[in-house]
């Protein structure tokens, strides 16, 4: 008899919560985004393997919203300033692009 109880309170449990209206959850914050002209080198990753002609770099550059861009040549003497606006696209002697990167 003890079972059929508590399979019928049970039962009755779950109709009930069935019922009850959903409360929202707690809103969840947004990632914050960068700040207009902040570099974002993932979004130029498709560039890698391209060769580095004026118009794919300055397609890289708008893809990752860097303000400036450079090109870094094999043994070529680099500043080592950070910048958060600039895109530092590396290619090889043959100028195809090896990496992109913020910086």
């Amino acid at each position: 008899m003890q079972m059929k109880a508590l399979i019928a309170a049970s039962a009755g449990a779950l109709l009930l919560a069935g019922c009850m209206e959903s409360m929202p959850g707690p809103d969840r914050p947004r990632p914050p985004r960068p700040p207009h002209g902040q570099c974002q080198a993932d979004r130029a990753q498709s560039f890698v393997g391209q060769v580095a002609e004026d118009r794919v770099v300055e397609r890289a550059r708008r893809a990752a919203r860097a303000r400036t861009v450079r090109v870094l040549r094999p043994g070529q003497p680099v500043t080592m300033d950070y910048r958060v606006d600039r895109l530092n696209i590396e290619i090889d002697t043959r100028s195809f692009i090896l990496s992109v990167r913020c910086g």
